[in-house]
């Protein structure tokens, strides 16, 4: 159509035109209905009237069309011949108002208004930008050309590696499966060796937590002991008011007889067996480094310095022999060394201690070996369920771009994975074909969605000229934005403009080689 309407003003500058005898205001096409030898009738065919009356500046037409050439009809219309350029219509309130709105001045007959005749270089300017918008055109459609060739090739490269994809599928998850059940069955001995391990290092870790406290049961019934006869009574119990019972933080001889298993004084095993799991939670464990210093340190015993000075001031004859001193000291000693409990370690020490028994032992190498085997076993099979997965995922990509409609020799595809920006003053418009539709604030800010992917909305001649985005984010108290993309003809594919033309309703032009329709060659037969 373009290039036929440029053929049309081409010739009409070369062409001399033809003198057809018609009323002021009158179409060529028109001048048929005015035939001056016969009575004009109206072009609705409201009135019949002579003649004379047309062009008289008096309304006789409902629809004007006695006065095609004067202001009398509010409803008329003036022709505009503008030969050399394109003729056109214009209200007949425009006659003769003082102002030229034919370029061949024709509508300013009886004004007095003088004007110049533009239609020649009109048609020249125009001719060059039809001229230069059919080169585009043409342009354009050479691009579309190598674009639907390049989509049929890419369709079918597509469609083999989807059937390959497919096909390879099958045996990758062969492969899956038989790895599982590899992974499953080095899990198990693993698993039961793990659990063994682990039973016993529990078994360790409860022996030694039980020895720690009965170590520290011995310390504590050590420290008790104040007169050291290897019994814990009542009153011995009641200098310790950290282990008051009811809170009034006094222990009394009833709370000191009840802890003691309702007996006045209970002995080691006892205190080890009944006692000390009811009071080891209150006894105030810092009591327990106030014990003896390590053995390597002379320790002098208020007992030795008692018997010393008995020895001292025993009269001569009453003196005892050495032999049997040195045997007495040997008991002394024997029952001091089973009394007393070795000094414990400085406290970070002791959280060290506890560290290590909490940290469980290295496997053994039998153990390991199993545990290394299953873990060859699991990254054979993670490796081979990974590649799976990127498999199925391509298969998808694949699956949904092929399901696409790129137009009927699918000129479009090239824009699927693409996006294009548009920089206003304000916003940074981003479109990404047969995907979203989006705007973002060009000084910061969250991005928002105008839109996903639709469908192809142009008209049943013209199907793949807009496309529609829908559900995009809501507007406040409004609806879901949305996007109209009006696709046109060019040789690059880049975003026009972007409009707002009703609220939460955008509107975007967009030019791309795969909306250029193929030219038509102009001949004689056609103008």
């Amino acid at each position: 159509m373009l290039l036929l309407y440029l053929g049309l003003l081409s010739l009409s500058g070369l062409a001399y035109p033809v003198e057809v005898k018609r009323p002021r205001g009158v179409s060529l096409t028109n001048h048929h209905f005015y035939d001056e030898s016969k009575p004009f009738t109206c072009l609705d065919g409201s009135a019949t009237i002579s003649f004379d009356r047309v062009n008289d500046d008096y309304c006789d037409c409902k629809d004007g069309s006695d006065e095609p050439g004067t202001a009398a009809c509010p409803n008329g219309r003036f022709h505009c011949s503008n030969a050399g350029y394109r003729p056109m219509y214009i209200p007949s309130s425009r006659i003769n108002d003082g102002i030229c709105d034919c370029c061949d001045a024709t509508d300013e007959y009886n004004s007095g208004t003088v004007c110049e005749n533009t239609c020649k270089e009109m048609g020249r300017k125009e001719r060059e930008a039809l001229k230069q918008m059919a080169e585009v055109a043409r342009e354009g459609f050479e691009i579309k050309k190598a674009l639907m060739e390049e989509a049929s090739k890419r369709k079918e490269e597509k469609q083999k590696k989807l059937m390959e994809l497919q096909e390879g599928k099958k045996s990758v998850e062969e492969q899956v499966e038989a790895l599982r059940l590899a992974k499953e069955a080095a899990e198990k001995p693993e698993k039961e060796a793990k659990d063994v391990h682990q039973k016993a290092w529990e078994e360790e870790k409860a022996a030694e937590k039980a020895a720690q406290d009965q170590a520290k049961a011995e310390e504590a019934f050590h420290k008790l002991d104040d007169n050291a006869d290897g019994m814990i009574s009542t009153v011995e119990l009641q200098a310790h008011s950290e282990l008051d019972v009811d809170g009034d933080g006094i222990l009394s001889e009833t709370e000191a007889q009840a802890l003691l298993d309702n007996s006045l004084q209970v002995d080691r095993g006892h205190f080890q067996d009944t006692v000390w799991p009811a009071i080891k939670e209150k006894f105030k464990m810092e009591n327990l480094a106030e014990v003896q210093p390590p053995q390597n340190t002379p320790v002098e015993d208020e007992s030795d310095n008692q018997s010393d000075a008995q020895v001292d001031q025993l009269p001569p004859e009453e003196d005892y022999d050495e032999e049997e001193e040195e045997e007495e000291e040997a008991d002394d000693d024997s029952l001091d060394e089973e009394m007393k409990v070795p000094p414990p370690k400085p406290s970070s020490d002791g959280k060290a201690a506890e560290e290590e028994i909490e940290k469980m032992p290295p496997y053994d190498e039998a153990t390991q070996a199993l545990i290394d085997a299953a873990q060859k076993a699991r990254e054979q099979f993670e490796e081979v369920e990974k590649s799976l997965k990127e498999m199925e995922e391509s298969i998808r990509s694949l699956e949904k771009e092929i399901s696409f409609d790129f137009g009927p020799n699918g000129e479009f595809s090239y824009l699927y994975g693409q996006c294009y920006e548009l920089t206003t003053n304000e916003y940074i418009y981003r479109l990404c074909p047969f995907n979203r539709v989006s705007q973002k604030p060009k000084q910061g800010g969250s991005e928002t969605s105008l839109g996903t992917w639709g469908s192809w909305a142009g008209s049943d001649d013209n199907k793949f000229s807009i496309m529609k985005y829908e559900h995009g984010t809501g507007c406040w108290q409004g609806p879901n934005r949305s996007t109209t993309v009006k696709l046109s003809c060019g040789k690059e594919t880049i975003i026009t403009s972007t409009t707002e033309p009703s609220r939460c309703e955008y509107s975007m032009e967009f030019v791309t080689p795969a909306a250029c329709h193929e030219p038509k060659d102009i001949n004689h037969d056609e103008l």
